[in-house]
């Protein structure tokens, strides 16, 4: 009886730590950038010049231009920083983009609307995972598996340029 609770508990511990976590490490070159490319659909994380990891990306609903106002549906062009990041995200992993920045806030102000906010890279919920492209309210999208990848590389402070 005793050798089957042995046997019992080591199963145990060996399954559990056979359990994929979503949170990875990495002790690679620091990544110093991040650049989108919109039309391409592309991102890469960068140690200066050097291409670390590239991406395949969806983006929000209306991609073509830049975000303007709150509910557009277009993701942002322009330079930013990761300020946050959401372990708990309902889209998986995400870390959060300094959208909107003063100039955003300024000309959405100008013309009496929200300049919007909450733009993040994440992970694809369930229901997006047969590979539509470009769905989010304004955020960018990888797989699962993807994010958790980048939320292990890519930190807090990280430049994060988002072109056309």
């Amino acid at each position: 009886m005793r050798l089957i609770k042995v046997a019992l508990a080591l199963l145990l511990v060996f399954g559990l730590t056979a359990c994929a976590s979503k949170f990875k490490t990495y002790n690679g070159p620091e990544v110093t950038r991040v650049l989108i490319y919109k039309e391409k659909r592309s991102m890469y994380l960068m140690h200066h010049n050097e291409i670390l990891k590239k991406y395949d990306v969806g983006l929000g609903f209306a991609p073509l231009g830049d975000k303007k106002i709150e509910g557009d549906g277009r993701t942002p062009e322009g330079d930013y920083r990761i300020d946050r990041r959401n372990p708990n995200s309902q889209f998986h992993l995400s870390i959060g983009i300094s959208y909107p920045n003063a100039a955003d806030r300024a000309y959405a102000h100008s013309i009496g609307q929200s300049p919007g906010g909450d733009i993040f890279i994440h992970g694809r919920p369930k229901k997006y995972q047969n590979g539509k492209r470009d769905w989010t309210a304004g955020c960018i999208a990888v797989t699962n598996r993807e994010m958790e990848d980048v939320y292990a590389m890519v930190k807090n402070g990280t430049v994060v340029s988002i072109y056309p």
